[in-house]
């Protein structure tokens, strides 16, 4: 599969897949219904629905979506939601997770439980896409919205789940540019001292399928001219696929400023787990919704429709 440029890609490419069946925690809200309703017409999409039976026949109501052939699990709230759709992604009863109307805190906390989660070996992490107007392919961003002040070794399951994710993409040995304020190593920063680490990661094989550099600040990762301008050679310059980040406020001040200054279109998932957990934000728009479906779909595919084991 050729790399994918566009959102519109990751829907026509997710389209040849089997309609991904998805357990969606609390789906009371009328515009995330309206999201699953887009999103079975573009036959993305088996929903499971989980959560408070009334309240979801009420949001579908409001959306004016007909739910009738939907699979639907009474629960009397989102906890036992959550709960739920861990125990259907452990059977091997969903292949993927979405959040519904319930905070993020309360889906993960339900997913990273050591008895009934859907964790593994791996450290989960959370992957922007983007579709930058102003950049010729995608872009991720990892991590921005899960591990808050991430160390070196979960930096390398972040690395690793969001390179995972370009390959999906059809990336077939994505470029990673790991971030910091400068472009030396420098132990006042520990940014810089974890991107050479990561480096030489990869060299020992510890992360496998892409090239990493870094330290490399946003301009001289982005733009090729502002690397030559610094003397600066690097591998990835200019033309970067992952961007990773060195702790959730730089990466999301990043994600957000691209979304509402450079007008970037933006999905994302979390990575790491049984399964892929599809988690949008709360002000994100019911397009960005169907691709982050799409999203998952690739990733299972990738996977060869497998769920790892615990």
């Amino acid at each position: 599969m050729p790399a994918l440029r566009h959102m519109e890609d990751i829907i026509a490419a997710a389209k040849s897949c089997a309609p991904l069946r998805t357990a969606v925690v609390h789906p009371v809200s009328a515009t995330l219904v309206a999201s699953l309703a887009a999103a079975m017409q573009e036959k993305l999409i088996e929903p499971v629905l989980i959560g408070p039976a009334a309240r979801i026949r009420a949001a579908a109501d409001e959306a004016g979506v007909d739910i009738s052939d939907c699979r639907l699990i009474d629960t009397p709230h989102s906890h036992a939601a959550a709960e739920t759709a861990m125990r259907l992604a452990r059977n091997g009863e969903v292949a993927a997770i979405m959040k519904g109307a319930l905070a993020t805190g309360e889906l993960m906390e339900a997913a990273m439980s050591r008895e009934s989660g859907i964790r593994t070996d791996r450290r989960m992490s959370h992957v922007f896409v983007l579709e930058v107007k102003s950049y010729p392919k995608l872009l991720l961003i990892t991590d921005a919205a899960l591990n808050v002040e991430p160390d070196l070794a979960q930096k390398k399951d972040i690395c690793q789940n969001a390179i995972d994710l370009a390959q999906a993409l059809g990336v077939d040995t994505p470029k990673v540019a790991i971030l910091a304020a400068v472009e030396h190593v420098d132990q006042r920063f520990r940014s810089t001292v974890d991107a050479a680490a990561l480096c030489k990661m990869a060299d020992r094989g510890q992360i496998r399928g892409g090239v990493l550099d870094g330290p490399l600040a946003f301009d001289n990762a982005i733009s090729r001219e502002a690397a030559n301008a610094k003397g600066i050679v690097s591998p990835v310059s200019g033309e970067v696929d992952v961007l990773l980040v060195p702790d959730i406020e730089a990466g999301n001040m990043v994600a957000k400023q691209l979304t509402y200054l450079a007008e970037a279109r933006t999905a994302g998932i979390v990575l790491g787990g049984r399964v892929p957990v599809i988690l949008t934000s709360r002000s994100g728009n019911a397009y960005g919704r169907v691709v982050s479906i799409a999203l998952a779909a690739l990733v299972i595919r990738a996977r060869g429709g497998k769920v790892p084991a615990p």
